[in-house]
């Protein structure tokens, strides 16, 4: 005996449509769909509302996850996974310098392109920085690492700077960024 159809439920805020079949209940969205047991089906209210809250949240985390915004905020990788050594010590030189191309926007005092640019601009040296420091000898990797925070505390700082518009702090952050990475390069 098959059990009839239920009405999709009709909420602008919810464009989950549901439909319930003889043994499945299929969970459709905009792109995905999920096959829920009947047994499922069967609990109680506040149950189901609970299981319709967690797909939801599936749903929208999933779509919230794709589609990331790189300039609005810092990248958390650390490596590429196909990156060489050699890779990353040609990249790294071109990439500092494209971090240090953000003078003009601080000595304008545009801060919200500065924080633009400086979280666009600053993964690539941390990508290439990071593999040249797993590349090198074990001696002289503590004074890198040392380096390496110093340089991203720097860049950190000037982030926060720009964002309370404080532009002595950030030309100072500007400078210790300048005078980390001429550290950085007389060692690699």
């Amino acid at each position: 005996m098959a059990l009839p159809p239920t009405p999709a439920l009709q909420s602008s805020n919810h464009p989950t449509t549901f439909t319930c079949n003889h043994h499945l209940m299929l969970c459709k969205s905009s792109n995905n769909s999920i096959f829920i047991p009947q047994n499922l089906i069967q609990f109680p209210t506040r149950r189901r509302i609970a299981i319709t809250t967690a797909l939801a949240t599936v749903f929208l985390a999933g779509e919230a996850i794709s589609n990331t915004n790189m300039a609005t905020s810092f990248d958390l990788r650390m490596t590429v996974p196909d990156q060489t050594l050699e890779e990353a010590e040609a990249g790294i030189r071109g990439h500092a310098r494209e971090l240090l191309e953000i003078k003009p926007l601080i000595d304008s005092e545009s801060w919200g392109d500065t924080q633009k640019a400086l979280r666009e601009r600053s993964p690539y040296v941390r990508q290439d920085l990071y593999t040249i420091i797993q590349g090198k000898p074990g001696s002289l990797r503590p004074q890198l690492r040392k380096l390496y925070s110093k340089l991203f505390n720097s860049v950190t700082r000037l982030d926060y700077a720009a964002r309370s518009k404080d532009a002595n702090m950030v030309q100072e952050c500007y400078n210790n960024i300048v005078s980390t990475l001429d550290d950085i390069f007389a060692m690699i």
